[in-house]
């Protein structure tokens, strides 16, 4: 395996980590206002993702970053040509951050209730942008000969890529459904469940819609393997929701993580080896070869790697154990 192959695994780990990690993050703020019945019950959903919604989006920058130095050409084309949705997605991320650290610092309703709804806003985008732009690279883009990203803001919201928006916006949803009848008590989370039951209504024929939609809108079921794991995603969101109307809601949120990392897979697979694909010509694709660094830089990150990322991920896995309890009344920190 050479190291432009390795890299965009790792690059694919990343996404799939964030997409996991953050997609319930996005679930619960978006149900944050109609979940919480009362002041506390929303500081109680707050406070499941509290301690772990920034560390989450640390998988996104290093996903970025990694872009960045292994592949610039990739990273430049995706930047510059998906500027304004990239724009939404980091704006939808800063308010919501704001909304967290300060929705508590005033006791006025009207001030608690406006952060609220900026937590779902940000979410509810976060959500909605990410499959949009995951899609469109899959489907394909205007990119010429140079690189270079020829289309609009508006190219991007074409029926596929507004599907995909959907297909992320509802799976996460059912994530943080799922998310928060395992963090929450009582009441609250008896509603976090039948949420979840009511969403993944919705989601299983939306995932099937996107799958359908890939196999005439791209190329990737011409790859075997993507193609399975795409249908296995639908697969195992559907286990998902047989678990949760038999009330196995752990087993649910494991099957629903897997829908995630299968459906991310699945697009990154067949991308391989391309990064991003040109819709007016295939030659003039962005892959792993024509858009990374010299060896050398490769060779450089690689061993930096290797040694930080073990770390970064032990300090995460602790944090989560530590914070592994249900939240209750008493635990209102944020």
């Amino acid at each position: 395996m050479d190291l432009n192959i390795l890299w965009f695994i790792l690059i694919t780990v990343l996404f799939v980590g964030f997409f996991f990690l953050e997609g319930f993050d996005f679930g619960v703020g978006i149900l944050l206002p109609f979940l919480g019945k009362n002041d506390t019950e929303r500081r109680v959903i707050i406070n499941t993702i509290g301690p772990h919604w920034d560390g989450n989006e640390v998988w996104l920058i290093t996903a970025g970053g990694a872009m960045f130095a292994a592949f610039p050409n990739w990273y430049a084309t995706l930047f510059s040509g998906f500027f304004l949705a990239l724009f939404l997605v980091l704006f939808s991320l800063i308010i919501r951050g704001v909304a967290f650290e300060f929705r508590s610092s005033d006791s006025s309703l009207r001030w608690r209730t406006t952060f609220d709804w900026m937590i779902f806003t940000g979410s509810l985008l976060s959500a909605l942008l990410w499959g949009v732009a995951m899609t469109n690279v899959v489907k394909g883009v205007p990119i010429d000969a140079k690189m270079q990203y020829v289309g609009t803001f508006f190219t991007l919201l074409n029926p596929y890529a507004i599907i995909g928006g959907l297909t992320t916006l509802f799976v996460f949803m059912f994530h943080g459904a799922l998310f928060l009848s395992l963090k929450t008590t009582g009441t609250l989370a008896k509603r976090a469940l039948k949420a979840a039951q009511s969403i993944g209504i919705v989601a299983i024929p939306v995932v099937l819609l996107l799958a359908g939609l890939t196999y005439f809108q791209t190329d990737l079921f011409s790859n075997l393997g993507a193609g399975i794991t795409l249908l296995g995603s639908g697969i195992t969101l559907v286990v998902a929701y047989v678990l949760i109307r038999s009330n196995k809601n752990g087993w649910a949120f494991i099957l629903n993580g897997l829908t995630i990392l299968l459906f991310t897979v699945a697009l990154f697979w067949g991308l391989f080896p391309r990064v991003m694909v040109s819709s007016l010509n295939p030659a003039w694709s962005l892959s792993i070869y024509n858009a990374s660094s010299s060896p050398y830089t490769l060779k450089i990150m690689t061993i930096i790697a290797l040694t930080m990322v073990p770390i970064v991920l032990l300090y995460q896995g602790w944090s989560y154990w530590v914070f592994r309890h249900r939240v209750t009344e008493k635990d209102l920190h944020y």
